[in-house]
């Protein structure tokens, strides 16, 4: 498995996402199957989880975990501080929030706390990330990332804040929202700075089951509230349905001519290739679907010239370069 340095932490380059913990629209299991199914990952050399404030439980399930294993310290646990409503970020309230997390997290140290604002015109999220970055001086947090900020906030930030005081910033990126590119990978070269992504798989869209399958309802019962989401960006936003299965078989065959990996697997390469990218990460139905053994086979292979010609070629048609304009830059679909 390939690994990037964030701060202080060697993290693999492969992440396993709780956000499914938020609600159970995704499906649900008992607690025992979720365990079970984290120490499967773990055991698979998948050490770090994603979580946040919001989503559920994750948090609690997180350091009840961790703390089962033999040896916890090599569980990491990737949480946020998400901050949606207007208010003031005094010493005392951004503690309050990190010790929260720990106490939640059940853990002396938040490995990575990633931070986000909703409110860009209320200027107090520099205040909070002064305050979070005393507590990462003082023990509290390892490493501080962004989650949903922009080009223009991310450069900001890190420009007041200095060097190495942000690792990371968790956004959007895959083969069908290529943002990232136009102007945020520039800002973390700048200030080395990785990107932490979700949404490379688009819900699991770009997986060979979908190749070959009519375009389906929006409000089908099947789909998972992730594939309503990307199902949307795929046909309204990138392009439509029938360039999404030109794309799809593209990958069919970059995969073939890699010894048969999976169409999942081409996607995520295509996005751990950028030099700004740290880690992927991937949604995980705890108990209820397992992709462990297949996410292994992202790693151990590169795409080749002709495969990201052949990629582009489908890309070109697409209104990849007018997203940036017409969604706005990273993290701007929720504002």
């Amino acid at each position: 498995m390939e690994t990037v340095r964030l701060g202080p932490l060697e993290v693999p380059r492969v992440w396993t996402g709780l956000w499914q913990l938020s609600s159970s629209a995704w499906g649900s299991a008992p607690l025992s199957q979720i365990r079970r199914a984290m120490k499967r990952y773990f055991e698979e050399g998948y050490t770090t989880f994603d979580m946040a404030d919001h989503y559920g439980s994750s948090e609690i399930i997180f350091g009840q975990f961790r703390l089962s294993v033999s040896d916890p310290t090599r569980v990491i646990g990737a949480t946020k501080w998400c901050v949606f409503k207007r208010m003031k970020p005094t010493r005392e309230v951004v503690e309050a929030a990190v010790r929260e997390r720990l106490h939640r997290m059940q853990t002396q140290s938040v490995d990575i706390l990633q931070f986000h604002w909703q409110d860009y015109n209320d200027k107090g999220y520099l205040s909070a990330l002064f305050e979070l970055d005393r507590l990462r001086q003082e023990g509290l947090i390892a490493a501080i990332g962004l989650c949903n900020f922009d080009s223009r906030r991310t450069d900001e930030i890190c420009s007041r804040l200095g060097p190495g005081a942000i690792v990371s910033n968790q956004v959007q990126f895959s083969l069908i929202d290529s943002r990232p590119l136009h102007g945020m990978s520039d800002v973390c070269a700048r200030h080395n700075v990785r990107l932490l992504t979700y949404g490379t798989v688009c819900g699991g869209f770009l997986s060979d089951q979908w190749l070959g399958r009519p375009e389906p309802d929006a409000y089908a019962s099947s789909l998972t509230p992730s594939q309503r989401k990307y199902l949307d960006m795929i046909v309204k936003a990138w392009g439509d349905w029938n360039l999404f299965q030109e794309l799809l078989k593209k990958l069919r065959d970059i995969g073939d001519r890699h010894g048969g990996i999976s169409v999942t697997n081409v996607a995520t390469r295509w996005v751990l290739d950028h030099a700004c990218v740290g880690a992927v990460i991937i949604g995980a139905r705890l108990g209820l679907s397992d992709h462990a053994d297949d996410n292994h086979k992202v790693f151990g292979w590169r795409l080749t010239v002709e495969d990201r010609a052949t990629i582009q070629s489908i890309l070109s048609q697409s209104n990849a370069q007018k997203m940036i304009r017409t969604i706005g830059d990273c993290g701007s679909e929720y504002r």
